[in-house]
């Protein structure tokens, strides 16, 4: 419930701190007084936009703050979701408001964005102002009304997880079939350069192998007389190198006798000639393997031209990037030829989570229909003595083709005022004074149902005098049995129900006018009611009738 609000610098108010009640409290005032301009506030506080116009003339920071119990709200987890400090008995919610534009938001001092704190403010209190009263021709608050009263909740949970799940079925069906037409659409394609890939054959390293063999042929005669000279030197029989180390082998050795320093000598010529000797030996060989083919000279020249066309073709350098497109192209055309089948899976899981939620979506539906009958007779029965004695509601149920978030029910509220007159949608043949009534008692009809504990009624008795303002009152009296209520009124029989009576005036000073609220105490409440009765002038009469209506107050 919402225990204190505190405003400073808003609109024409300077400084306001309102402690409230558990119970039916009113807060009355004279037209402009600034009745709206604290709900606007509390708005505010909310979560509500402003703009730099909701500060008082003269300054450059406004701040509202209101303190709600929440022993009994059960938010621990929405707390924790959003990283918030969590005082299981007091939530505070600030809100300030700058000259420059700027806004911040705090929840028990800790900033939040402005969507969380709206959120959090949903879930503490309800502001029913007429403008609200164009939900009673809403679809969705009406399937809010039914679904709360039937008590959906986790057929609800169920079923929206499960519709969730043939959502993500529905997304994966259309991507995969958007990709299996694309492709289908590039097989010809895929196929064609998969092939021209596979006839070549490639291997990873050739290309390095094959420039250097290309190399090689190309100067074969160079090579082999390269290597008939490096022979020769090497092993000439007059002046070869081996031949003459060999010499110089022969004279070491007979130094050995004279010159033992000389062996070293000799085994570093020994190694030598036999280095020199298995050089000359391989050289040989080599010059003799070497010759040019002018047949193999044409394969390699037209195999590497395959490969650099190719290259070019799909603008690759390597070989070993050509094999990762082969690759790419292959596992394309086997996802090609395994789409039919995918898409089979996905449409066989489809149908199984379509016939589960047609299945879930029939539970709700009879659950609402059941409902419907009770919310359709209590409605009527609380509707009747508020000034509709032919009053009709009856709640329409149409099937839709496909489901949705919320089941397969389109829901229709319906309602005449007469006793013959056709039953209508209520927002097309229901005025502004029966949609009001009407919404008072769904409200008070849900209360039971919600763990909203909190609700605040803007002037939703507009239209509406005498024994039907009575009845309302009473409506709203017993609702706040069951929770906190709050109504800003201009009927005295409705202020004269309240546990509290608030007051709201503006007073003059010096320099401005400001918006004031009090608390009135019983002499100042008979007085208030006694001005709502017969207006300015305060009269015997009036000050009896205020007297009886509060003395009557249950």
């Amino acid at each position: 419930m919402l225990r204190s609000l505190f405003i400073q610098n808003f609109v024409l108010i300077d400084s306001l701190d309102i402690q409230f009640d558990n119970g039916f409290s009113v807060i009355t005032g004279e037209t402009g007084a600034g009745k709206s301009i604290i709900l606007g506030a509390l708005s505010l506080v909310l979560g509500q936009r402003a703009d730099g116009k909701s500060i008082k003339s003269g300054s450059d920071k406004c701040v509202i703050e209101a303190t709600f119990d929440v022993s009994k709200y059960q938010l621990e987890e929405f707390f924790h979701v959003n990283d918030l400090e969590y005082d299981p008995e007091i939530c505070i919610l600030r809100r300030e408001l700058f000259a420059s534009g700027k806004s911040r938001a705090f929840v028990n001092d800790s900033p939040v964005p402005l969507t969380v704190m709206k959120e959090l403010g949903s879930r503490l209190i309800d502001i029913h102002s007429q403008h609200q009263n164009l939900l009673l021709g809403d679809n969705r608050f009406q399937m809010k009304v039914i679904d709360v009263m039937a008590e959906n909740e986790i057929l609800l949970i169920l079923y929206r997880k499960e519709y969730q799940r043939y959502l993500s079925l529905k997304r994966e069906l259309k991507d995969l079939t958007e990709k299996a037409d694309q492709n289908r659409q590039e097989e010809d394609y895929i196929r064609f350069q998969l092939e021209q890939l596979t006839d070549a054959h490639l291997v990873a390293g050739e290309q390095e192998e094959l420039e250097q063999e290309l190399e090689t042929l190309s100067h074969a005669e160079d090579i082999k007389g390269s290597l008939y000279k490096i022979t020769e030197l090497l092993n000439g029989e007059e002046q070869g190198s081996v031949q003459l180390i060999k010499e110089a082998l022969s004279t070491a050795d007979s130094l050995e006798r004279f010159y033992p320093k000389a062996r070293e000598i000799a085994e570093r010529l020994r190694s030598a000639y036999i280095d020199l000797n298995d050089l000359a030996s391989e050289t040989d060989v080599l010059k003799e393997d070497v010759e040019f083919n002018p047949e193999r000279l044409e394969w390699v020249n037209e195999r590497l031209n395959t490969l650099y066309t190719l290259e070019q073709k799909h603008r690759v350098p390597t070989v070993e990037e050509l094999i990762a497109i082969q690759d790419k192209y292959t596992e394309q055309l086997h996802d090609i030829d395994s789409f039919d089948e995918q898409i089979e899976g996905i449409k066989a899981q489809l149908e199984i989570s379509y016939q589960e939620l047609l299945q879930q979506a029939a539970v709700l539906s009879e659950q609402r229909k059941i409902a419907s009958k009770a919310i359709a007779f209590q409605l009527v029965k609380m509707v009747i003595p508020l000034g509709m004695p032919n009053v009709r509601f009856a709640i329409g149920f149409v099937t839709r083709s496909e489901p949705e978030s919320d089941g397969m029910d389109d829901i229709r509220f319906l309602f005449s005022a007469n006793k013959s007159g056709e039953l209508q949608p209520v927002a097309q043949t229901a005025s502004g004074g029966e949609i009001s009534r009407l919404m008072l008692c769904i409200k008070a009809m849900i209360a039971g149902f919600t763990a909203l504990p909190a609700i605040i009624f803007d002037e939703v008795d507009t239209g509406v005098s005498g024994d039907i303002a009575d009845k309302m009152g009473d409506i709203m009296q017993d609702l706040g049995t069951k929770m906190q209520v709050i109504t800003i009124t201009h009927l005295p029989q409705i202020a004269a129900k309240g546990k509290d009576h608030f007051f709201v005036y503006k007073e003059d000073t010096t320099e401005r006018t400001i918006t004031r609220i009090k608390k009135l105490n019983k002499e100042e409440r008979v007085k208030e009611v006694a001005r709502m009765l017969s207006g300015a002038s305060l009269t015997g009469a009036s000050i009896a009738n205020a007297k009886e209506l509060l003395k009557t107050k249950r």
